[in-house]
């Protein structure tokens, strides 16, 4: 007896109703699988990046590669474990439920098919994800503040029906229900759910007023109710808000669009309104010299100098005389706005003892009548 007698005899010994052969298959494919995994799911990456790097901004391959590389390698996994196993079958004396019954057969068929699915739609998100990427660099080179707001939300909306989308799959190819049928239930129930999420509804469409309405854009200073900050994030049901506390606020959409909403970035100035208060013995050529300074000094101002200021004798106080000072600033950052209204302030202090003039204090005085001596107060009570 030949060596290859030997080899063909020793291969077809039979082990739980399988040869060894086939046994041998299995364990080297998923060993082999196992080893390989990496490579092929970089292999497969590679493919894909080729199919896609026309539209890619030039963003490096890695970028790419770090995405999909998971989802491509739990498909290639799954595939490589379908093609190892289908060397076997069950033995004839577990006397298993054959496949279209419920069993352990359909079991693992179902479990596999759901894995794929889970899968795809992991690999098309991540696919999205890539994508919204490329748009998102396009967009911060044409400075496009529309399309960085838009870019987050167009991701989470298709990433939702996307999800959606496998959701229904799954129940049409692994549990073989009719999915018209479902769909048609769910037109039946949708006005009780509509109904029940009415508010979230609410905010979603809010989420679309605002992005057809473009009240503000990512970036944007907003004040809103009793509410100041900037823009980070407008999601399906709010908008995120960094507060000049630098404290991270949630805002329900609805809210964003239904009060009052003034958006401070749109503006070029911010106005500065104030009154200084003069003592009562400060004669009026001297009143009208401070506030003329006053003028030539805002007006002197790189930051003041676009709008002609109001700095004028506006009334009598009970205790000083009082001039209202009115400018705007050239500065949409509050922190600039501060620091040229700090530089203002501090020369007015040094306007004000130049002209020999000082500030008012709140003051009140009480005269206080004496009666003649002998008279008699005459009290009712």
């Amino acid at each position: 007896m030949d060596i290859w007698t030997q080899i063909h005899q020793f291969l077809n010994q039979r082990f739980w109703d399988n040869r060894l052969e086939n046994i041998l298959w299995c364990i080297g494919l998923l060993v082999l699988g196992l080893l390989l995994r990496r490579i092929l799911s970089v292999f497969l990456g590679n493919l894909l990046f080729k199919l896609v790097k026309k539209e890619t901004e030039n963003l490096p391959l890695t970028d790419f590669l770090k995405l999909v590389r998971r989802p491509v390698q739990m498909f290639v996994t799954l595939v490589l474990v379908y093609t190892a196993f289908s060397f076997l079958k069950f033995p004839a004396e577990w006397h298993l439920a054959p496949i279209k019954q419920f069993g352990l057969r359909r079991f693992l068929l179902k479990s596999y098919q759901l894995l794929m699915i889970i899968a795809l739609t992991w690999t098309v998100i991540n696919f999205i994800n890539f994508f919204m990427l490329v748009w998102a660099r396009r967009a911060s080179r044409t400075g496009s503040g529309i399309n960085e707001q838009l870019i987050p939300f167009l991701k989470e909306v298709m990433k939702v029906f996307l999800v959606i989308f496998g959701f229904f799959l799954a129940l049409g190819v692994v549990f073989n229900l009719d999915i018209a049928s479902i769909i048609a239930g769910l037109g039946i129930g949708g006005l009780a759910v509509a109904l029940a999420a009415k508010e979230s509804l609410e905010n979603l469409f809010a989420s679309f007023t605002i992005f057809l309405d473009k009240p503000f854009v990512i970036g944007d200073t907003v004040h809103v109710g009793n509410i100041q900050g900037t823009v980070e994030k407008v999601g399906f049901r709010s908008t995120r808000i960094r507060t000049l506390d630098k404290s991270s606020l949630t805002l329900p959409n609805k809210m964003m669009v239904d009060q009052a909403l003034d958006n401070l970035t749109q503006r070029r100035f911010r106005r500065a309104k104030f009154t200084i208060n003069l003592s009562y013995n400060t004669p009026a050529n001297t009143i009208k010299a401070i506030c003329e300074d006053i003028r030539l000094t805002i007006a002197s101002n790189d930051w003041t100098k676009s709008e002609p200021a109001q700095v004028r004798f506006s009334e009598f106080g009970e205790s000083s005389l009082t001039i209202l000072i009115v400018f705007f600033v050239e500065a949409v950052d509050w922190s600039d706005y501060n620091r040229i209204r700090e530089e203002i302030n501090f020369s007015i202090m040094q306007i004000v003892p130049a002209h020999r003039a000082s500030f008012a204090l709140p003051a009140h005085t009480l005269h206080i009548a004496r009666e003649p001596a002998g008279s008699v107060l005459n009290s009712t009570y």
